[in-house]
């Protein structure tokens, strides 16, 4: 879609408010502006507190909202929407994707979730589909070397990276968890 015809696919006179909530100031900027030029009124918060103050002054139509959080948990803003403002569309960006947060994001009334780095045309088409629309599967899917990274890297930071409780956790040895944690992220 060009930018001329994602404008015009919003309606007249809807609603067009969006809050966006990250901490990675950059990708903040930059997807607040590829968002206005699509149409929308934006917002935006680098942390739980500040989002959960607007999300309670200013309730969105639309919420894109980063998982995790400097100050906490963005399922929290989620939630603080949702009280306010039942109909909006809400969606989830995480870098540690798993299924466990995904149906708790659905259940607190998230329409999608997406890994990052997801762009302004993924987030505008989760943002703008209609409730029976599904997602094209992805193109360039992660790997299976890739997930068990992810993985692991989200047990570490569950276990405020503490190798030898993570290690315990995960069931493996610490020296090679920490070999593991010494690589790059696999494609």
């Amino acid at each position: 879609m060009s930018g001329d015809e994602t404008i015009g696919a919003m309606v007249e006179g809807e609603d067009t408010s969006l809050l966006i909530v990250d901490d990675d100031k950059p990708f903040l900027t930059r997807l607040a502006r590829a968002m206005e030029t699509r149409g929308f009124l934006v917002e935006t918060a680098e942390s739980v507190e500040e989002a959960v103050a607007k999300a309670r002054a200013n309730p969105p139509a639309y919420a894109v909202v980063d998982m995790r959080l400097a100050d906490g948990n963005g399922l929290d803003v989620v939630a603080a929407i949702r009280e306010k403002r039942d109909d909006a569309r809400t969606i989830i960006l995480t870098g540690y994707g798993n299924i466990a947060t995904a149906v708790t994001a659905v259940k607190l009334g998230a329409v999608d979730y997406l890994s990052k780095p997801a762009d302004a045309d993924d987030v505008f088409a989760a943002l703008t589909r209609t409730a029976g629309e599904r997602a094209a599967p992805p193109e360039n899917p992660m790997s299976a070397d890739r997930v068990r990274w992810e993985h692991i890297q989200r047990v570490y930071e569950m276990c405020d990276r503490n190798v030898s409780e993570t290690a315990r956790r995960l069931n493996m040895h610490r020296r090679t968890l920490q070999r593991i944690l010494a690589k790059r992220a696999p494609r």
